[in-house]
């Protein structure tokens, strides 16, 4: 799976839905400097 494309989706969504990352990171469950690793492809998975 290509991190680049998939954190470029995920942006995207979370843009159309005009949430904020920390908004994001509250729904998931997860901490925003996640959100942010993934939108920019560094999450190592």
């Amino acid at each position: 799976m290509d991190n680049q494309k998939t954190g470029a989706l995920i942006r995207e969504r979370r843009k159309q839905k005009q949430l904020t990352q920390q908004q994001l990171a509250q729904r998931l469950h997860v901490t925003d400097r996640a959100v942010s690793k993934w939108e920019r492809g560094v999450s190592q998975s």
